[in-house]
């Protein structure tokens, strides 16, 4: 069932399923809590840019570089498993839910209302409620475009564009264009 020894944070860190019946369950739904709270706080208040950094900071648990800017509003649902790189822009309205972990690199460019997403669910109906994580990694340089989608498991590879609207299901390839639903390559950079 579990790994006998790790607590609930270190299991879902490695990858482990999350299932409501997890004995340490409510460790998780505490942050979860917690998480929801702060980013209602940051979202509701007119806050300057370094303020903005520094609640996204509390929330996911280490400082943000000040050459990083986010602008909110900005939701997560845990926050402790997302890593921003320096130089990283997030614009307005961006969705990431983090229990599978997101991996920011340097220099990366997110558009406005983009969901990246490292959680998903069994097909099975038995098992739904159970959370199957893969984590999302944004290489230096990319540039992810206006409400584009990145589904769980997905690397997007230095350089790489993904067009706007675009639903990214499989890996990018390092300085590729990638545009439609699901997202193909469309041009070579």
């Amino acid at each position: 069932m579990h790994n006998q020894g790790k607590g609930i944070f270190e299991r879902l860190k490695a990858g482990e399923s999350l299932r409501k019946d997890d004995p340490e369950y409510a460790q998780f739904a505490t942050v979860v809590a917690r998480t929801i709270r702060l980013c209602t706080e940051l979202n509701a208040s007119a806050l300057e840019l370094d303020q903005v950094r520094d609640r996204l900071s509390a929330i996911i648990g280490s400082e943000i570089d000040a050459s990083t800017t986010i602008f909110p509003p900005f939701y997560t649902n845990f926050g402790q498993f997302i890593s921003l790189g320096k130089n990283v822009f997030i614009n307005h309205a961006c969705s990431f839910l983090d229990i599978g972990g997101i991996t920011i690199e340097d220099n990366v460019m997110i558009g406005p209302r983009v969901n990246l997403t490292s959680e998903n669910h069994p097909l099975d109906p038995r098992d739904r409620t159970t959370v199957l994580l893969q984590p999302i990694v944004i290489k230096r340089n990319a540039w992810i475009g206006a409400s584009a989608t990145i589904l769980p498991g997905v690397t997007v590879g230095e350089n790489a564009v993904v067009a706007a609207g675009a639903v990214v299901s499989r890996d990018v390839l390092p300085n590729t264009v990638v545009a439609g639903i699901p997202a193909k390559v469309v041009k070579t950079l």
